[in-house]
């Protein structure tokens, strides 16, 4: 399945490829922080503490290249399944030798 990034921006709305949605929510992360502060209210002050590292997490993700990172995965992990593969074989020819010095 192809990815096509033209089809993706095409259906993002006039506001979403305006103010990207990081720059959304640091603001909304520190609205709410600063409005906690104001009014003296800790449930926005603890709001705006957990938004505002949040976006830069959500950032770092994006950012991620997935499809390099599942194609080193299924890399490794062929590799680990041939080794054990290579290890199983190499077991049953020990048995097949202990078996025929008997």
């Amino acid at each position: 399945m192809t990815h096509d990034t033209a089809k993706e921006v095409q259906k993002k709305p006039l506001i979403g490829r305006i103010v990207p949605t990081e720059i959304f929510l640091l603001c909304m992360g520190i609205a709410t922080l600063t409005y906690g502060i104001v009014n003296s209210m800790t449930m926005s002050i603890f709001w705006g503490c957990i938004i505002i590292p949040g976006v830069f997490i959500l950032h770092h993700v994006r950012k991620t290249d997935w499809t390099k990172h599942w194609q080193e995965m299924e890399a490794e992990q062929k590799i680990a399944i041939e080794r054990a593969e290579q290890r199983r074989r190499a077991v049953e020819e020990a048995r097949k030798g202990a078996d025929e010095g008997k």
